[in-house]
């Protein structure tokens, strides 16, 4: 039986919101999306529409969509500023997760603490990139398809990585050993890294009520991402080591931070690049003690807040009503002394707390800071 017109007018109107997600595609496509959902037939009656006009319909989001999406594509489909990551799909992963069945089937690495870091290599499958592929209208993604443990210590860290810059991706509250995966691909290939990219997954339960236990499994794993960050700074063939921490992942990133730089002082300062805290969920008077702990460091540290981040607003809410760095006020945060990039206006997202995956603007700011062109 032939859809209803408003039947048709949600299924083009999903699109438009999973899709497009606030900034995958910009502003203008947006935009066109929209105008395309207000003309879409629509009857008040509930009157069945025809074939034609369903398929009319979707096919003009499905181009919209691609139009929108391929700024990086040339005439032949092709990328001409591409990641590493789309040439060699392939990530390091260092973990202080227990591994489930060795690491060798999904999940791979599940919510418990491990007795010893794991460092791998995460093959992935990348999206079809073609005009019409999924991919092109928002379907498509990236895949987790194997995990191959590395027998190297961690200090071989930086032969892993080639001897080029590195960004290490470090999670948020309430993640799979998986999507901390997907996400630092979805982020490198975002900002066209040209360099290996880490993902730094610590223990988490992945569940809404285990708040408390994230926040002391991230913290439990500060030593090990100090050692992983010793390694690739004391080499002395390594490039530089660029940081994007998400949510609570700014906590653990702080901290070990802290520590590197009272082993080492501001010798380490050259060697490391950007620090980017995405959302950070940290309390204010914790956040501007630990700067002032970690000397020149501070400044390479940009924050990405929004005070319209709902999941900060409870994260606050949680911590006793202590308002958190990546929903504060950029004034108040810039007092400290670092970088801030108020994203409050950017999306038209509902909880707006992953702006750093979902938005074109927020992703070029990461671009500008590990480029060093952000003022």
């Amino acid at each position: 039986m032939p859809p209803t017109a408003t039947r048709l007018r949600r299924l083009v109107a999903s699109i438009v919101i999973q899709g497009v997600d606030g900034g995958r595609y910009g502003r203008q496509s947006s935009q066109r999306l929209r105008v395309i959902v207000r003309r879409l037939p629509s009857s008040n009656s509930g009157h069945s529409v025809s074939r034609r006009a369903v398929v009319g319909g979707l096919v003009s989001a499905a181009s919209t969509l691609a139009l929108g999406g391929c700024a990086g594509l040339g005439a032949t489909g092709e990328r001409f500023d591409a990641s590493s990551l789309s040439v060699d799909p392939t990530l390091l992963v260092a973990t202080t997760r227990k591994a489930v069945n060795g690491g060798r089937t999904k999940p791979w690495f599940g919510p418990e603490r491990a007795t010893a870091m794991t460092v791998a290599r995460a093959r992935l499958v990348a999206p079809d990139e073609g005009r019409l592929s999924l991919a092109s209208v928002g379907f498509g993604d990236w895949r987790l398809d194997r995990i191959e443990p590395v027998s190297a210590d961690v200090g071989d860290l930086a032969a892993q990585a080639g001897g080029g810059d590195v960004l290490i991706y470090v999670h948020g509250f309430k993640q799979t050993f998986e999507t901390a995966v997907l996400d630092g691909a979805h982020l490198s290939d975002g900002i066209k890294f040209r360099g290996r990219t880490m993902v730094f997954s610590w223990p988490s339960k992945a569940g809404l009520f285990d708040y408390a236990y994230d926040r002391d499994s991230a913290m439990w794993s500060r030593d090990e991402f100090e050692r992983v960050l010793s390694a690739l700074v004391s080499t002395p063939a390594g490039g530089r080591v660029h940081i994007v921490a998400h949510s609570m992942g700014t906590m653990l990133t702080l901290e070990s931070l802290r520590q590197l730089y009272a082993r080492y002082g501001d010798t380490v300062t050259s060697k490391i690049g950007a620090v980017v805290f995405a959302a950070p969920d940290i309390d204010m008077d914790v956040f501007s003690s630990a700067i002032q702990r970690i000397g020149p460091l501070a400044g390479k540290i940009t924050v990405i807040a929004a005070t319209n981040d709902r999941a900060l607003a409870l994260s606050g809410q949680i911590a006793g009503g202590m308002t958190r760095v990546g929903a504060a006020e950029k004034a108040v945060i810039a007092q400290l002394g670092v970088r801030v990039v108020d994203a409050s206006q950017e999306g038209w997202g509902i909880i707006n707390h992953d702006l750093f995956l979902s938005n074109a603007e927020v992703q070029r700011v990461i671009r500008r800071s590990i480029d060093g062109t952000i003022a």
